[in-house]
């Protein structure tokens, strides 16, 4: 019998949009669609309903993402900081 193999992770290719849809918050997050639906839920990740689908804005999950590093705050400034200092 032959081993079945696991699809290959797939991921963006080119530049992120900045509003995204489920399918394309998973991949950028790194997470599976359940996953994120399960955020939506309980209203933990930003998201905007348009009719029955769930959009995602670039910049507010990347907001998101920041408040909940775990480090100490000094760190995340040095983090992210886009002067280069």
């Amino acid at each position: 019998m032959k081993k079945k193999r696991k699809p290959a992770k797939r991921t963006i290719t080119g530049p992120v949009p900045d509003v995204m849809d489920i399918k394309t918050l998973a991949l950028y997050l790194g997470l599976g669609r359940s996953k994120i639906y399960g955020l939506i839920r309980q209203k933990n990740i930003p998201a905007s309903r348009i009719g029955r689908q769930y959009r995602f804005s670039k910049d507010l999950v990347d907001s998101w993402l920041k408040e909940r590093l775990i480090m100490p705050h000094e760190s995340q400034i040095a983090l992210f900081d886009k002067t280069g200092k």
